[in-house]
């Protein structure tokens, strides 16, 4: 796979990003892409390792050594029919994930990894740019009819891999357009949203019917969804929001994260409509979270206009390396550095939120924290603990709550009477995706929790194998790690 040597030739290189005062500008994707024989060297960095452990750090068992010698190789076509043999929306992953393939590289225990996430990215915008991504309808249909309940990532890969098997497919969204959180949580800077709607078109080409501004559980009850479909799988995303039960957390300018970006990612798109303004222009942030969504929630504020963004995490500040406890090719908890975080933000570490502060008009106008320590014990979860004589008095106009996600919203499953397990979600075994009602299903943030994108797409791919049989007898849709026919 790739070059025998090239891992000694070469070293590791991905995308730069164009300066920060310009960035700052717009909303739109900063990356500069590598010229195409710096992506050739790259994909030649790929080892023979003999065993790929990439391969199990992908939640989708992406090909990688496959495609990585594809382009060491110049044959762009081949890679991309090789990628989307395992990945519906490599489009989305190259942008967005968080690349657990890399930290399993056999190359990265003593060497940079390879940039296998900038690989994929770059494969597919060439085939989208080449013209090798075209709708591709199913020859026959079969007449049955599947809904599918949310139109993010999972949703998408279990609508397209059931239309392919020639199911009638129907996604219903609630929000104005599809693509879930990756359309009204994730910013712009990040992924624009034109890089959803050209695979969108694709989609709708291929035969899929998308139903958005229909809330299923409100606008259709779940009995009559059952009614009229075969089968229904739900692929809604973790959606109620981690709150902060502290004093003054109803001030005016304690926002959750979700809310911020999602107004803000309307705005962008156009939408004037968007209820009561949410800005960080002329005011001191504070981010409390120091996760993907807080590094979004910094970079927009700067895009706004803040004067200050301070980021704060109740964790303590994780090293650079593997910790140990967490060997290769294991994921790490380490530090990781956002394009965001480098904009300009100041990140406190082990400090935690005490208390807002407001006037009497009921406005945010600061915050008190303590800084905190975790105490280990053997065999015991560790423990928090305040640092007497750490309050600290901080200014503040706008708080982000960016605490994470407790769970799905499941008025469907309740009118359903679906199980749930101890963690709130739906209880669907992980072999065959089935609820305790038959012909529903679950996948996605709705199945496992809160996750990954690429854990999305692997919940769809997986959900639709089971739902396919569940209607056929049989099926011909891969499961991880089998890659489909080469349709792309």
């Amino acid at each position: 796979m790739g070059k025998t040597t090239g891992f000694l030739e070469f070293d590791r290189k991905i995308e730069a990003y164009e300066p920060v005062e310009e960035r700052l500008k717009n909303y739109k994707e900063f990356t500069v892409p590598l010229p195409e024989n710096e992506l050739k060297n790259q994909g030649a960095r790929c080892m023979d390792c003999g065993i790929p452990f990439c391969h199990s750090g992908c939640p989708l068992g992406n090909l990688i050594p496959d495609f990585n010698d594809a382009v060491y190789r110049g044959k762009w076509e081949k890679a991309s029919s090789i990628l989307h043999s395992t990945n519906n929306f490599p489009e989305f992953t190259g942008r967005l994930c968080p690349a657990p393939c890399e930290e399993a590289c056999v190359l990265g225990i003593n060497e940079d990894p390879v940039s296998i996430e900038n690989i994929e990215k770059n494969i597919v915008e060439t085939a989208f740019e080449k013209g090798w991504i075209s709708a591709k309808p199913p020859l026959t249909r079969t007449g049955k009819k599947v809904a599918i309940v949310g139109s993010g990532p999972a949703g998408l890969a279990t609508a397209q891999q059931l239309n392919r098997a020639g199911h009638n497919v129907t996604v219903f969204e609630r929000d104005e357009k599809p693509g879930g959180l990756l359309r009204y949580g994730i910013p712009d800077f990040k992924m624009e949203k034109n890089v959803i709607d050209r695979r969108l078109e694709i989609l709708k080409a291929e035969g899929i019917n998308f139903n958005c501004g229909v809330h299923i559980g409100v606008d259709i009850k779940a009995d009559e969804l059952k009614q009229n479909f075969d089968a229904i799988v739900l692929t809604g995303g973790a959606t109620i929001r981690r709150n902060l039960p502290i004093e003054g957390s109803d001030l005016k300018g304690v926002v959750q994260a979700m809310d911020f970006l999602g107004q803000n990612n309307r705005r962008v798109d156009g939408i004037k409509e968007l209820g009561e303004e949410i800005k960080a222009t002329n005011k001191n942030v504070i981010v409390i979270g120091g996760g993907d969504t807080g590094s979004d929630c910094i970079g927009t504020s700067f895009r706004h206009g803040a004067i200050s963004v301070s980021n704060f995490e109740i964790m303590p500040m994780a090293t650079t390396e593997r910790p140990e406890g967490q060997p290769w090719p294991f994921w790490p908890m380490r530090l990781r550095t956002s394009s965001s975080h480098k904009e300009g933000a100041e990140r406190f570490f082990s400090i935690s939120t005490k208390k807002f502060i407001g006037d009497q008009d009921g406005n945010l106008t600061g915050l008190i924290t303590s800084e905190v320590e975790w105490i280990k014990t053997p065999g015991q979860r560790p423990q928090l603990k305040e640092v007497e004589g750490t309050e600290k008095e901080w200014k503040c106009d706008l708080a982000l709550l960016a605490l994470g996600f407790t769970g799905s919203e499941n008025t469907v499953a309740n009118q359903l009477g679906l199980e749930m397990d101890a963690r709130t979600n739906i209880k669907a075994s992980e072999n065959d995706y089935k609820t305790n009602v038959p012909g529903v299903f679950a996948a996605g943030d709705q199945r496992r929790g809160q996750s990954l994108i690429v854990w999305a797409i692997s919940e769809g791919r997986q959900a639709a194998h089971h739902v396919d049989k569940y209607l056929m007898g049989e099926t011909a849709l891969p499961l991880k790690g089998e890659g489909d026919l080469p349709r792309v």
